[in-house]
């Protein structure tokens, strides 16, 4: 990858995740997510955080919760302005900061605890965001992930979702590939103990129809967002993405019950 390839790929990166809504995506399908990372972390009073890709604060704002001294940072300063405005309405205080994943301007050894909730997955170049979380954690602190895997519901979205969309730049790795527990042990390697990866799902009983659950995503949710707009004005290609997402989600169980949408949670200490 080119050193001028990366900041196109970031504002790219940015401009889809500012697109729509994302925090009401987070607040109203995986508001759950949070919590189960705070939980799996063991995090408390007093302990440093950091939040990776914190979008608009669904781990964060629960970890602040805890009375630990939590830091929310992502690429995407209109989502951490939303995460701030709704800390501030429950009189929580932590830290809103612009970082890169994959340079984070933090010193080595400062946090207890690094936690991403879908986050982290979605930097384009995996070794580098891994290599940056492990160094910023002191030794003996704890790593909470939660990440879509490829063969989930989300990971069969985006499968869906990719002739439709633009190339992936030069270099950039499939996000997806954070849900694979072999993936994320490769990237780690001997750097962490104590590995726990386990597939869980969130179950979301929202959408009453498929037309619904697609007309969400359309309008709220920026990789979807971002893929329609890259159809453009092609009418036909755009029914067809309608038609493949509304069947996805009668094959998920949309208009007979709830949905089960699967997730790797992996929790690590650092060595």
């Amino acid at each position: 990858m080119s050193d001028s390839a990366a900041p196109d790929i970031k504002a790219k990166n940015r401009a889809m995740w500012a697109s729509g809504d994302y925090a009401t995506v987070a607040a109203d399908l995986i508001s759950a997510f949070g919590p189960t990372l705070v939980a799996a972390t063991g995090i408390k009073p007093g302990d440093r955080v950091l939040d990776i890709g914190a979008g608009s604060g669904n781990a964060s704002i629960p970890a602040a919760r805890t009375g630990a001294d939590v830091i929310a940072s992502d690429l995407t300063p209109e989502l951490l302005e939303k995460g701030r405005k709704q800390a501030e309405s429950e009189g929580l205080t932590l830290e809103w900061r612009v970082a890169d994943a994959e340079a984070l301007p933090f010193g080595d050894d400062e946090f207890d605890v690094a936690i991403s909730c879908v986050g982290i997955m979605f930097a384009p170049h995996h070794h580098e965001s891994a290599d940056e979380l492990v160094r910023v954690l002191r030794p003996g602190g704890s790593i909470g992930l939660i990440n879509w895997t490829p063969e989930g519901f989300i990971g069969q979205m985006f499968g869906v979702m990719k002739p439709y969309a633009p190339p992936p730049p030069p270099g950039a790795q499939p996000a997806l590939l954070w849900g694979s527990e072999e993936h994320v042990a490769a990237l780690f390697g001997d750097r962490v103990t104590d590995v726990v990866a386990r597939r869980q799902t969130i179950t979301i009983d929202m959408f009453s129809t498929a037309a619904e659950f697609r007309d969400f995503f359309k309008s709220f949710y920026g990789p979807t967002i971002s893929v329609y707009s890259f159809i453009g004005d092609d009418a036909e290609r755009a029914a067809s993405l309608d038609r493949e997402l509304a069947d996805l989600a009668v094959r998920h169980g949309v208009g007979s019950g709830p949905m089960e949408w699967e997730y790797l949670l992996y929790t690590a200490k650092k060595a």
